[in-house]
């Protein structure tokens, strides 16, 4: 089988300060699970997903079209081997590091990892708490599959 594309996907930067350190990473599989509640899947490989624990507060901000370079700048380098944030306008909120002119920026409070062993990879599947949220109306989602 090919590339899938079963469902509409997004861009969504995942992103805090921690220790000093900044975090961010691309993650196309996010979905809403209440209505303060959304779901990510962390790709195992990912140094920011590694660092993220219980409790952390972090940013989640929904790219809007017109940012697909920052898309692609998160979604293609390692957080420990480059500075994704050089080139990139945002905003701290509390260590949620949040894109600004997305879509929709979120700042958001790590709850649960959930149960992922029937997942066939490490990969983590986590519960976010939105504690507050920016929504921009005059601005549409970046469709998560432009690059392919």
């Amino acid at each position: 089988m090919g590339k899938l594309h079963a469902f509409n996907c997004g861009c969504n930067i995942l992103a805090y300060e921690k220790n000093g350190k900044k975090y961010g990473m691309c993650c196309a599989w996010s979905q809403m699970a209440d209505y303060d509640k959304i779901l990510m899947l962390i790709g195992a490989e990912s140094v920011t997903g590694k660092n993220l624990e219980i409790g952390d507060i972090v940013g989640v901000s929904s790219l809007s079209i017109g940012q697909e370079s920052v898309a692609l700048t998160f979604g293609t380098k390692h957080s420990d081997l480059y500075d994704k944030f050089l080139d990139v306008e945002y905003y701290n909120d509390n260590s949620a590091l949040l894109i600004s002119n997305a879509k929709n920026e979120m700042t958001c409070e790590v709850l649960e990892f959930l149960d992922s062993k029937n997942l066939d990879s490490n990969d983590k599947l986590v519960l976010l708490k939105v504690i507050r949220v920016n929504e921009h109306d005059d601005r549409s989602f970046l469709y998560g599959y432009f690059a392919g």
